[in-house]
C-alpha cells in the first residue's frame, strides 16, 4: 500500500496464437505456493509486458488525449477495469489488455489496480486493501480520467473490486456537476454482502445508460466467501434466485464462464459468450438483454425478472 495514487502506462503485446477470451501465459507447476517449474516467457505464445513506467499527471493526460483524439476511439470513449481478489498487478494488466483487444475497443483502456496480495491465501488482506483503496479510486475516476477529456466511461468491476467501486459510484456527482459521463457499469461476481449490495445498488438507479450484474452459482470464490462471512454474496445464485434490483439487469451466467474477468477466479472452462454480451453492451447499450443476445432467457420469480444463459 503506497497511500497514494500512482499513474502510468503499460504496453502489452498479444500473441498471434491468442484465442478469445484466454490470456496465454507461461505454464507453471506449483506446490503449496512454491513454483517447481515455469515455462519461459515467449512473446510468440504469451501475453507480455513490453513497456511499462510511471508518468507525471501532465504527460499521462497528454498521452491519453492523443489516444482519445484518434479516429478509432469512437468518440472519446474509455473503459475502466477494476480487478478482483487474488490478482497481481501484472495479471490485472494482462486481463485488461485482453478484454480491450478482444472487444476491438479503439478508445482508452484504464486499469485501476488496488493492492491485492495476488495469492489464494490473501483473502482477508485483499478485503482490507480493497477498502482502503476506495479514496484513490474516486480520485482516479473523478479527476485523473476526467482531465483526459474522456466523454463516455464504461466500468467493469470483478469480484472484490466491486466493493470500493459501489461506494465510489454512490458518492460521484451526477448531472451538470459531473465532469465525466458514466456510460455502462458492469459488475461481475461481486464479492459483496448481498444485502449491502442491494441497498447501494438501489441508490444508483439512473446512473449512466445502465447497470448490469453477472452472477453464477458455480463460482468457487463466491462459495468460499459465503462460508467465510456467513452471508450470501451478491455474485452468487442461491436457491431463492439472484439479486434483483430495480434499474439493474441481472444475468445468470452459470452455464457459461466468468473466467473472462480473472486469471484465477473460476474453476471451469472459459467461453467467449460472456465477452460477446459485454462487447455489445458497451457498443450499443441495447436493453433488455435478450434484445442484444437472443440466447438469453427471461426468467420471472416472485421478486422480479432476471436473465439466464441456457
Amino acid at each position: 500500500r503506497a497511500r497514494r495514487l500512482e499513474i502510468g502506462q503499460a504496453i502489452v503485446s498479444v500473441p498471434l496464437v491468442h484465442k478469445v477470451p484466454d490470456v496465454e501465459r507461461p505454464w507453471a507447476f506449483k506446490v503449496f505456493g512454491w513454483t517447481i517449474y515455469e515455462e519461459d516467457e515467449d512473446p510468440k505464445k504469451h501475453f507480455t509486458i513490453r513497456e511499462i513506467g510511471a508518468l507525471e499527471p501532465t504527460e499521462f493526460t497528454k498521452r491519453v488525449k492523443a489516444r482519445l483524439d484518434a479516429p478509432k476511439s469512437g468518440g472519446k470513449r474509455a473503459i475502466l477495469f477494476v480487478h478482483g481478489y487474488n490478482t497481481s498487478f501484472d495479471a490485472g494488466l494482462y486481463r485488461s489488455a485482453q478484454i480491450s483487444y478482444d472487444l476491438k475497443f479503439g478508445g482508452a483502456t484504464f486499469m485501476y489496480s488496488w493492492p491485492s496480495g495476488g495469492g489464494v491465501m490473501s483473502y482477508t488482506y485483499d478485503r482490507e486493501s480493497a477498502e482502503q483503496a476506495e479514496i484513490y479510486l474516486r480520485t482516479f475516476i473523478e479527476t485523473t480520467i476526467a482531465d483526459t477529456g474522456a466523454q463516455n466511461l464504461s466500468i467493469i468491476a470483478h469480484s472484490m473490486g466491486n466493493q470500493p467501486l459501489l461506494r465510489v459510484l454512490r458518492e460521484l456527482p451526477r448531472g451538470p456537476r459531473a465532469r465525466i459521463h458514466i456510460d455502462q457499469v458492469i459488475m461481475a461476481a461481486p464479492d459483496v454482502d448481498r444485502d449491502t449490495f442491494e441497498n447501494i445498488a438501489s441508490q444508483l438507479k439512473g446512473l449512466g445508460r445502465g447497470m448490469t450484474l453477472y452472477v453464477s452459482s458455480k463460482d468457487r470464490a463466491m462459495e468460499a466467501s459465503y462460508r467465510f462471512w456467513g452471508y450470501r454474496r451478491a455474485g452468487d445464485v442461491p436457491d431463492q434466485g439472484p439479486v434483483i434490483v430495480d434499474g439493474l439487469d441481472t444475468i445468470d451466467v452459470t452455464n457459461t464462464s466468468m473466467e473472462v474477468f480473472a486469471l484465477n477466479h473460476s474453476g471451469y472452462a472459459s467461453s467467449p459468450a460472456l465477452l460477446t454480451d459485454v462487447g455489445r453492451l458497451i457498443e450499443t447499450g441495447m436493453r433488455p438483454p435478450e434484445a442484444r443476445l437472443k440466447e438469453l432467457k427471461r426468467v420471472t420469480i416472485p421478486k422480479g425478472t432476471y436473465w439466464r444463459y441456457p
